[in-house]
């Protein structure tokens, strides 16, 4: 029971902030996902359309509204996430003697928010960028480790770790590219190009496995609702995901005409989604939406049950590609921390069911030796 309580401290549910922890995740998540749609895109899409906006005054003023909301629900959302990582450092501030948390994970990852608070006032130059890039792929180590020693199942990991090796790839590119400008140097780095494109087709597919780490259901389930929900998804995700990627050859044959247009259509939606979350559309269209079918139903079911991988994932995944602004890459952060308690939580509530037949055993056998 004393280990059932250590991982509840580490998980951070402190009682005098359990209250105010899981509201403030919950905001969070719903105020990101605004951020994302109103801020990243919406805003994005308004610049795409300009000849519209300067023909009519209310699409003009639309799209202003918009972008003010989205960037009032980013200081939000900011916010936000420093409250939810003071918290969850806190907790593992109480714990950090105990065995059950890695030391060096506290004052890494308060080092990386005190960095974002420093350039938030001065912003940094580009030894400044290489050295909070560095820190925070430092922090996202500490995390990976702590994960694959808590979750054993090949899912989980092969989705860890190619949702590891697309930030990477990210973190690369800025990194590198970012020391050889500080150097002065004025040819392209090894292999820059191909390492990000490499982390992009990475997050793609940790996007599609995150639907078989945390949101599949076995077949031979007895539950006949989640059977029905499971096929469903799967009939419907698997016609889309053929009819999108045949959709570009059937046009041709149909009217070339309307190819072209579709074509342009979709290198304007790609370009919103690479200024918004990093996303060049290189692979082809079927794979991007495959993914965002996967997540999306992935989250909602998590949600729905109340677990903490739900809102961890969210975060991740809306944090996107290009981690261009800091408090996205404390999204990121903050997101593996609740996939590492979400898993605590589990080995808890696993552990305290281990300690009640062990703790009958002995009344058992004492009522007998009266008897």
């Amino acid at each position: 029971m004393a280990g059932s309580e250590v991982l509840e401290k580490g998980g951070g549910r402190v009682e005098e902030q359990e209250l105010l922890f899981e509201y403030t995740i919950k905001l969070l998540l719903l105020a990101g996902f605004l951020e994302l749609v109103l801020y990243r895109l919406v805003s994005r899409l308004g610049m795409h359309l300009g000849k519209v906006a300067q023909q009519y005054e209310s699409v003009r003023i639309t799209f202003k509204a918009l972008s003010s909301i989205g960037f009032t629900l980013l200081n939000l959302v900011s916010l936000l996430v420093f409250l939810a990582l003071f918290l969850l450092l806190l907790s593992n501030v109480r714990t950090v003697g105990s065995g059950r948390s890695n030391a060096l994970l506290v004052p890494s990852a308060s080092l990386l928010v005190l960095l974002t608070i420093v350039f938030l006032v001065y912003p940094p130059a580009m030894l400044g960028s290489v050295v909070y890039n560095v820190i925070s792929f430092t922090v996202l180590a500490i995390l990976a480790v702590e994960y694959f020693l808590t979750h054993h199942k090949r899912s989980q990991r092969a989705m860890m770790t190619c949702y590891l090796l697309g930030i990477t790839g990210w973190l690369y590119y800025q990194t590198v590219s970012t020391s050889y400008g500080l150097l002065g140097l004025v040819t392209a780095p090894p292999l820059v190009h191909e390492v990000n494109r490499a982390g992009e087709a990475m997050m793609v597919l940790a996007s599609i496995l995150v639907f078989w780490a945390y949101g599949s259901t076995p077949l031979w389930t007895k539950n006949k609702r989640q059977r029905r929900r499971a096929a469903t998804f799967a009939l419907v995700s698997g016609c889309a995901f053929v009819a999108l990627l045949f959709l570009d050859y059937f046009l041709v044959l149909y009217d070339k005409a309307l190819a072209e247009t579709v074509r342009k259509a979709g290198e304007g939606i790609g370009w919103i989604f690479q200024m918004g979350m990093g996303y060049s559309f290189y692979l082809p269209f079927a794979f991007y939406v495959a993914g965002l079918l996967c997540w999306s139903y992935t989250i909602v079911k998590l949600l729905i049950i109340g677990r903490m991988a739900g809102f961890g994932l969210g975060l991740m995944f809306m944090a996107g590609y290009a981690l261009q602004l800091s408090h996205l890459t404390l999204m990121v952060v903050l997101g593996v921390m609740l996939l590492n308690l979400d898993r605590r939580r589990a080995v808890a509530a696993t552990s305290e069911q281990a300690e009640e037949p062990l703790l009958t055993r002995p009344t058992a056998s004492l009522l007998a030796e009266r008897a």
